[in-house]
């Protein structure tokens, strides 16, 4: 459970009554929570997830240093029947779903999230690019100044029928509040768009949805 408030006296009152009421220890200021590194300075607080990546890269078991510059290579069109069948496809589930952690990954953890129930041996290669590419940026790390302004900035784009196996497209955004990234996504719209200005509105209706 995390706390927060700008009022130290009733944080400490709101303690007290739920150690009242439930067996619980005080683990002090928030250092690391569900894979999330947390460090705070005068200047604002960093969010990085460098250990996370770590246990990723050990599950992985990669046997080479290797790094790239990009999770994924540009236009690949990914479909179920290429490659070979993976003989134990659970490493592949586990890590595609540990792996939804950052903006920067994703677009290309949605794509390889819709090959979970019959990953095959391309699916997993493109999955290690990734990891590759955490590897390489593991030290990246979102920064949330203490003094920002309250405006929303509000991004988003689509890739028009970019699915080769039923030519939907894809939305996705970014939200800032101020100068912190607090919200983002990447989800395949519902009907087919029939104009890359089409597959566009129907992007900015799901990021006016959130916003809203």
């Amino acid at each position: 459970m995390i706390i927060t408030g700008d009022d130290s006296e009733y944080i400490a009152f709101v303690k007290a009554r739920l150690h009242d009421q439930f067996l619980m220890s005080d683990l002090g200021p928030l250092r690391y929570f569900l894979g999330i590194e947390v460090s705070s300075t005068s200047d604002g607080f960093y969010i990085s997830q460098e250990k996370y990546i770590q246990d990723l890269l050990a599950r992985a078991a990669l046997g080479d240093e290797r790094t790239v510059e990009t999770p994924m290579e540009l236009d690949v069109k990914l479909q179920s029947t290429g490659g070979d069948p993976l003989p134990n496809p659970t490493c592949y589930r586990h890590l595609v779903y540990l792996a939804v952690t950052r903006p920067d990954i994703s677009y290309p953890i949605h794509i390889l999230s819709q090959f979970v129930s019959a990953p095959t041996t391309v699916h997993y290669s493109h999955l290690l690019r990734v990891l590759r590419y955490l590897r390489g940026t593991i030290t990246r790390r979102l920064f949330f100044p203490r003094s920002s302004s309250l405006q929303l900035q509000c991004y988003s784009d689509a890739t028009w029928a970019s699915d080769p196996s039923n030519r939907r497209s894809l939305s996705a955004y970014c939200v800032f509040f101020g100068g912190s990234l607090i919200a983002w996504k990447t989800k395949k719209q519902t009907a087919v768009s029939r104009s890359s200005v089409e597959a566009e509105l129907r992007a900015m209706a799901l990021l006016t949805a959130e916003v809203t």
